[in-house]
């Protein structure tokens, strides 16, 4: 499999990213704990805030980690899979909403405003030429995935490309300064493709795992729940070949968030996953590199109740559980104020002998 253009294997840049994914800095991690337990305050009680703080140590192997830089990716593309009624709206919604994006009128930006984190949308396969804008980055692999329910969604190379947009998206962003990163999607029908994922990998069953994504009633929940029954079965993704799952049941946005997840802990950034198609591409990406885990922070669980099942199988704890089904990267805007929170923390409290404060009894 060559890129004739670049005369190199089309899984390069992939190998290339993932070999430079080093397990996480426990030296500091240890120093990290030794400075939360000398805080002016009873051991372990900030909780969680202080086992994140600790993590985005041991990430960014900085000692005193500061998260100025802030960016969520938020990728675009559109699904073959909605001929089959498998959602509550019509594609045409995913580039009105892009563009909704890309005027800052959705709510991704508003939470990302919030957090004080900039939002990078990227046109990876949505099904029209979009308006060029300053705003938006144009990294289309083609104009929608094909319907999985009557073949593969894409092709193993354009599976391929879509990861290598991503690790180049986030390359490019990084040149101008990333602490840390959230994922973010947008793409009618990709609740269909994120639970066909998740029920290849985790082999649990497809009633368990899919829900009503933005809200089909029962009888299209049913006819989801077939179509994806019957995507597995026409397409018969490998479990042990994660690339191969991609390209038959997958997204071109939920590779090029895998691409992504892999770019930013190859650089040493934390990863805030979002919602369940994040988490589906967290999930192809922990399939590829097992050791990218140790870089990723759930925001928080969704709604969609296949999105536990892939935090659980990965052997993430999420932040928060506020119901969100929303996408976008909301979620992740969330959990980086709580990761701010968290490194603020570690940094700025005062410990028991700065503060001339008396400690614990003995």
């Amino acid at each position: 499999m060559q890129d004739k253009r670049k005369g190199k294997s089309l899984m390069d840049k992939i190998k290339e990213t993932t070999a430079n994914i080093k397990g996480l800095d426990t030296k500091l991690m240890e120093e990290a704990q030794e400075r939360l337990d000398s805080l002016t305050k009873p051991l372990g009680s900030l909780g969680r805030l202080e086992e994140l703080a600790k993590q985005i140590v041991g990430i960014s192997a900085k000692e005193s980690p500061k998260l100025k830089n802030k960016v969520i990716f938020t990728l675009a593309a559109d699904h073959g899979v909605t001929e089959e009624g498998v959602s509550a709206y019509p594609k045409e919604v995913t580039a009105q909403m892009v563009y909704n994006f890309v005027r800052g009128g959705a709510g991704i930006n508003v939470l990302a405003k919030h957090s004080g984190a900039r939002v990078v949308v990227v046109d990876i396969g949505v099904a029209e030429d979009l308006k060029s804008s300053p705003e938006l980055v144009i990294r289309k692999i083609g104009y929608g995935t094909k319907n999985m329910a009557k073949g593969p969604a894409m092709t193993r190379d354009e599976a391929i490309k879509s990861i290598e947009a991503g690790i180049a998206v986030f390359e490019e962003e990084f040149k101008k300064g990333i602490d840390i990163i959230g994922t973010g999607e947008m793409g009618i029908g990709n609740t269909t493709a994120a639970s066909a994922i998740t029920a290849v990998f985790t082999g649990r069953s497809v009633e368990e795992l899919t829900g009503r994504g933005a809200g089909v009633d029962d009888k299209g929940l049913k006819n989801k729940i077939e179509i994806i029954k019957k995507a597995i079965k026409v397409n018969q993704p490998d479990p042990k070949d994660a690339i191969d799952v991609l390209s038959k049941v997958g997204g071109f946005e939920i590779g090029g968030l895998v691409g992504i997840i892999l770019a930013a802990a190859s650089k040493k950034v934390p990863v805030v996953i979002d919602g369940f198609i994040s988490g589906a591409a967290a999930l192809v990406a922990y399939k590829i590199e097992p050791k990218v885990k140790d870089y990723m922070i759930a925001a928080h669980c969704s709604v969609e109740i296949g999105h536990r099942i892939i935090l659980d199988y990965i052997g993430l704890k999420p932040l928060l559980d506020l119901d969100l089904r929303l996408g976008e990267g909301t979620g992740a805007a969330l959990g980086i104020s709580l990761a701010d929170a968290a490194v603020k923390i570690l940094t700025q409290m005062a410990t028991f002998k700065s503060a001339n404060v008396s400690e614990k009894i003995k």
